[in-house]
């Protein structure tokens, strides 16, 4: 589960599209996360090794840098959460979970199957 300094990251640069560490660091100071630049730099750098996000070189006036997009995370993150509720409960878990997704409200339950590409 990301932290809290991980999901800034994650909101603001799904807010951007698409945007360097510098960009996020300037819009999460616009929503009051006061952080170092390398502090987003280091953040960015783990959740592209997680996954969770997407990066492509770019050329710059200072040479190199990584701009960062979004990865479809939510799916691999439903996954691997399933995967946990196996591991741990068994069977059992899996039923119990079921059980509880049938009490869903229709819009909740659209939603679930829209986040799971269903």
């Amino acid at each position: 589960m990301p932290g809290s300094l991980e999901s800034d990251v994650i909101r603001s640069l799904r807010d951007l599209k698409e945007a360097p560490a510098r960009t996020i660091r300037q819009d999460l100071e616009h929503r009051g996360v006061r952080v170092a630049y390398t502090t987003v730099a280091t953040t960015l750098s783990r959740l592209h090794a997680k996954g969770v996000v997407k990066r492509r070189r770019e050329t710059c006036r200072g040479g190199e840098r990584y701009v960062y997009r979004p990865a479809d995370f939510e799916r691999r993150y439903l996954v691997n959460l399933l995967k946990g509720v196996v591991d741990m409960f068994g069977p059992a878990g899996v039923v119990h979970l079921n059980e509880e997704i049938e009490k869903l409200h229709p819009a909740e339950e659209r939603e679930l199957r829209r986040k799971l590409g269903l």
